[in-house]
């Protein structure tokens, strides 16, 4: 296989580069080594569109998040991706101390170009809050902040890039590099060989592996692990901005905040670690977070009980604490991306556009005009619970399938599931199913739905029950026939049990 770009990665920023990219007379691949792309850092994060007053515009990750800002909306109109901005934040404080760390935030806030901050008494928080803890004293608001559905926008991003001709390989693992004369030739993958012109690593927590495969390198990526709250959307009426804990030396401050779809999410901890593929959440951590935020924030909010599911998301954290976006040193046609961790998400549209330039200056006779029937947009997926009556009835009417309810918690149709099995970047398991219609992610988590999910994934990738996986590979979610299952380990005739 051949190609001219390759990109590793299929997270938010491998999908933001190939959205980019893929606007020229380029071939581009994007490798995937998970099942479905958004499966690593991008699908577990706080989810917010930072406005920048709490970051360093001096570092790179503080310039491009800035620079995004001003484009990441009419990028989301553009995808047919909801975003809630401006939506708001207020940073809460309990303390004289913390008044004046608020004060140098909101001094960095206007520095950084942000409009519209200011502090607030106790009065006025609490009018603009009134769940909040009774004896929070300060606040300070800044009104850009904006929250996002990290799964949605990374689908999207990839969605339109295979809708302009990009190739989207999940289950592709890259295994090494070819270089020949100092130049890049390509990537040996589980899949076979594909030869490319430039490569460009994307691959999150696994960056420096992949750009070791190349030459020496002088940096490092330590997972962090934070773990997070997610409450069931009987709760989501009780704020309105997204909430900070007070900053401290090593923290922008946890968050209690409002999502696209009506939950709360809420924490998380920064817990530094070895291993990058350690996503176990712990009840020591969560209670610390729980205790020391989110209760201490809002009162109300349960410890158990409206707590639907609790997850945990890796950073892929440089060793210098700092976005690494660079072409390699020694090797021609080999980008390096590096160390995204917050703001990432945010600042996605600016690292494609920075990882352009890099490719341009590659100078590798990569053809760079605009494609003439570039579409810039993706025909967006149906919504069936945000429809008016008349409109789904109407849709019904063509197509049955949209009235029958799979998933009560959230009202997700047989048809939209149908749907996402078929779309550009199709969504070939349960997890797929979940991040895409939200089939599973309601209060029940899949308990009703996922018998039917299961069937219909069934059906329509036209593969046995037995098949089907929860996040691919071999995470088969079945284990046999209930009529062919094996008696208990010793019998030795070893029959089958007939029910």
């Amino acid at each position: 296989m051949k190609t001219e770009v390759l990109i590793i990665g299929g997270g938010v920023i491998g999908a933001s580069i190939a959205h980019q990219l893929v606007k020229y007379n380029l071939d581009i691949i994007l490798v995937e080594k998970a099942s479905d792309v958004c499966m690593g850092t991008s699908k577990a994060n706080s989810a917010m569109i930072h406005s920048g007053f709490n970051i360093d515009g001096g570092t790179l990750k503080g310039k491009l998040a800035l620079a995004a800002n001003k484009v990441v909306k009419q990028l989301c109109q553009d995808l047919d991706v909801d975003l809630v901005k401006p939506l708001g934040s207020i940073t809460v404080g309990f303390e004289d101390s913390d008044l004046e760390k608020m004060k140098k935030t909101m001094e960095n806030g206007i520095k950084n170009g942000i409009q519209g901050m200011r502090l607030l008494d106790q009065k006025e928080l609490h009018e603009m809050e009134p769940h909040l803890n009774p004896e929070a004293k300060y606040g300070l608001f800044e009104p850009e902040t904006g929250i996002i559905n990290p799964f949605e926008y990374t689908v999207a991003l990839a969605e339109n890039a295979v809708i302009n001709g990009a190739k989207v390989m999940l289950d592709t693992e890259v295994l090494d590099i070819m270089i020949e004369n100092k130049t890049v030739k390509g990537v040996k993958t589980n899949k076979g060989d594909i030869e490319a012109k430039v490569i460009i690593n994307a691959a999150g927590l696994y960056a420096d592996k992949i750009a070791a495969m190349v030459e020496d390198i002088d940096f490092e990526i330590k997972p962090r692990k934070g773990q997070y709250f997610l409450y069931d959307k009987k709760w989501g009426n009780i704020l309105t901005y997204t909430i900070y804990s007070a900053p401290t030396k090593v923290s922008k401050g946890m968050i209690v905040v409002p999502t696209i779809d009506g939950n709360i999410l809420a924490g998380s901890n920064a817990e530094a670690l070895e291993d990058k593929t350690d996503l176990r959440t712990t009840a020591e951590a969560l209670d610390q977070i729980y205790t020391s935020t989110i209760s201490h924030l809002f009162p109300e909010l349960p410890r158990m009980g409206d707590v639907i599911t609790t997850f945990t998301g890796l950073r892929a954290a440089s060793s210098n604490e700092d976005f690494i976006i660079e072409a390699a040193k020694t090797v021609k046609g080999m980008i390096n991306v590096a160390g995204i961790q917050s703001p990432g998400l945010t600042s996605a549209p600016a690292i494609a556009a920075m990882v352009e330039e890099l490719v341009r200056e590659q100078n590798l006779e990569l053809d760079f005009t605009p494609k003439a029937n570039y579409e810039k947009g993706r025909k967006a997926p149906v919504m069936l619970a945000e429809l008016s009556y008349e409109e789904r009835n109407a849709l019904i009417e063509k197509n049955p399938a949209y009235g029958e309810i799979i998933c009560r918690c959230e009202s997700i149709s047989k048809g939209e599931i149908k749907d996402a099995i078929h779309r550009p970047v199709p969504a070939t398991n349960m997890d797929a199913i979940k991040r895409r219609v939200r089939a599973g992610m309601g209060r029940c988590q899949g308990g009703f739905c996922g018998p039917k999910v299961l069937d219909i994934l069934s059906r329509e990738l036209n593969v046995s029950p037995l098949e089907v996986t929860q996040k691919g590979n071999a995470s088969f979610v079945l284990v046999a026939r209930n009529k062919e299952l094996p008696l208990a380990e010793g019998d030795q005739k070893n029959e089958k049990i007939r029910i």
